[in-house]
């Protein structure tokens, strides 16, 4: 850095020091020296009794997939977002449902084999994650030359410009955000993957609204991890990263003193460990220094201080996980209990969920498709308040007995056990035994919405690649084609494996739907099979 810019510290306004920290991201590769009382009821005889189609069984993350077709074909690029060294992020178009994505593009000559490896890696762990405040991966696709990762789109701008834009946040403000963040990092935790980048640079606004939410992104530097199990490999941005990641041993708590620098950094305006070059940051993350200024720091709570410095514990074993951090006496007197703002549409909520069955096997793969491809964020952001009231344990999925309190709460009803487990059955596609945030969207979106002639005929056309106006299954194939497929399957009734080719599987998926047995699928049977959802 040129000596005229090398300020003194206690020279430099807030204002001065963010533009100065926004001109400062030193990634640890470049830090020299960094040592979601009427019975429910499930629709059973035609989703699992009949062993040919019992297999046919997908989750939200199967319809994220590689594709090899040219994107142009699929999107209209509208304009670059940024660039960096391995390629650049563009606003994007669907040309189909018309609409707005961001796409990720990479170089791949400008790429070593193990960066390309860890790309694969992030992909991956991305398939993986579902949680309102972690952003969404939709598809992406892959040539001789590029990769192209298709996620939503965020308008809102990065943490960080709103830090420098609005310089002060009242600890309500700061509270929103924090309990986002760290129920993103939980959620991760939770599901053994580590970040290990968190910076107000790597959280952004969905929305340009005032009360828009958070979302946690890019995930090039996390790790899938093994409890207890210490990691080596130096990673992060200098103002944020934990001590122990520069003495490389370090675990999934370096993401939660991470947390601490930006909530410090939100409520005082400038990150607690500050200097004009990489080492005197570094220097002062090593010794773990940092002070309340009264100047600054006067109008702030006890509580909040408290958990900045639970957070900012230097031993990582004395140091919060991210869960209790977000069951600390701050969070609970500022927020409450996540209450029920809008409740007649917490009722339409809870009643879309209860209701919510896929009768038939194909009818549920085009559903998931739909809201997957199709939803808005419009859409989906109506339900958010509904799903955070219910995780009262904030891990970012629906346990049995979180969603039978909701009932209690919401509709004043009780629901026994086993009209819980029979809704769970309903919902919980990848059967973990828990309704993730994409399920709890998926029964609990407007139907009639979503299954207007409108995105019914787009969906249609995004099926019918040759473009005769009929499905085949080779067409259907591209689409649904679950990765844990497996020929041998056992049938409900006998407690006997069947041995199942895939062409009966498929020839039974279409008569479910192929009214006239002609063996395809015209949009008239199309539309039919999606509108008796709504019966």
């Amino acid at each position: 850095m040129k000596n005229s810019k090398r300020l003194r510290e206690k020279n430099l306004t807030n204002s001065n020091k963010l533009k100065f920290i926004k001109n400062r991201h030193f990634d640890m590769g470049n830090c020299a020296g960094a040592n979601g009382n009427k019975k429910i009821e499930v629709v059973e005889p035609l989703r699992s009794r009949n062993p040919k189609t019992h297999s046919f069984n997908l989750t939200h993350s199967d319809m994220i997939k590689e594709k090899h077709s040219e994107i142009n074909l699929d999107y209209n690029f509208v304009t670059t977002l940024g660039k960096g060294a391995f390629g650049e992020v563009i606003m994007a178009t669907n040309k189909t449902t018309g609409i707005v994505r961001a796409i990720k593009i990479i170089n791949k000559d400008k790429q070593q084999p193990n960066q390309y490896t860890r790309m694969l890696d992030e992909i991956k762990i991305l398939k993986t994650l579902d949680h309102p405040h972690i952003m969404k991966i939709i598809e992406f696709y892959q040539d001789d030359q590029k990769t192209y990762i298709v996620n939503e789109f965020y308008e809102g701008g990065e943490l960080l410009e709103k830090i420098s834009k609005k310089n002060t946040f009242t600890e309500a403000e700061a509270a929103s955000l924090m309990n986002q963040i760290i129920s993103a990092v939980n959620y991760c935790h939770k599901n053994k993957i580590v970040h290990r980048d968190l910076k107000p640079e790597n959280i952004v606004f969905e929305t340009k609204d005032e009360d828009s939410v958070l979302k946690v992104i890019d995930f090039g530097t996390s790790e899938v991890f093994s409890p207890g199990q210490l990691l080596h490999k130096p990673m992060g941005t200098c103002y944020y990263v934990a001590p122990e990641v520069l003495l490389k041993r370090y675990t999934e708590k370096c993401d939660v003193w991470s947390c601490g620098v930006i909530m410090y950094f939100i409520l005082c305006g400038h990150p607690p460990f500050y200097g004009s070059t990489e080492k005197r940051i570094l220097e002062k993350v090593v010794k773990g220094l940092y002070e309340f200024k009264d100047s600054e720091w006067d109008g702030i709570s006890e509580d909040a201080k408290d958990l900045i410095r639970k957070m900012l514990e230097y031993s990582p074993e004395k140091r919060l996980s991210a869960e209790e951090a977000l069951n600390h006496p701050w969070f609970t007197k500022i927020l409450g209990d996540n209450a029920i703002g809008n409740k007649n549409l917490a009722v339409k909520t809870m009643k879309n969920l209860e209701n919510f069955r896929a009768g038939r096997k194909l009818q549920e793969a085009i559903w998931i498709f739909l809201v997957t491809y199709f939803s808005t964020k419009e859409d989906k952001g109506k339900l958010l308040e509904t799903f955070r009231a219910l995780d009262k344990d904030k891990n970012g999925t629906l346990s049995r007995e979180e969603i039978k309190q909701g009932y209690k709460l919401i509709m004043g009803k009780a629901h026994n056990d086993e009209d819980i487990e029979v809704l769970i059955k309903n919902i919980d596609t990848n059967k973990s035994g828990s309704v993730d945030y994409s399920e709890f969207v998926t029964a609990t979106i407007n139907r009639i919405n979503m299954l207007s002639q409108a995105k019914l005929e787009a969906a249609f056309k995004l099926f019918d690649k040759n473009g005769d106006g009929y499905l085949t299954v080779d067409e259907l194939k591209e689409f649904f084609n679950p990765e844990q497929l497996t020929k041998k399957q056992p049938d409900p009734e006998k407690e006997t494996e069947e041995e199942i080719s895939e062409e009966d599987m498929w020839k039974e998926l279409m008569q479910e739907v192929d009214v006239n047995g002609d063996g395809k699928i015209s949009l008239k049977e199309f539309k039919d099979m999606m509108l008796k959802m709504l019966k």
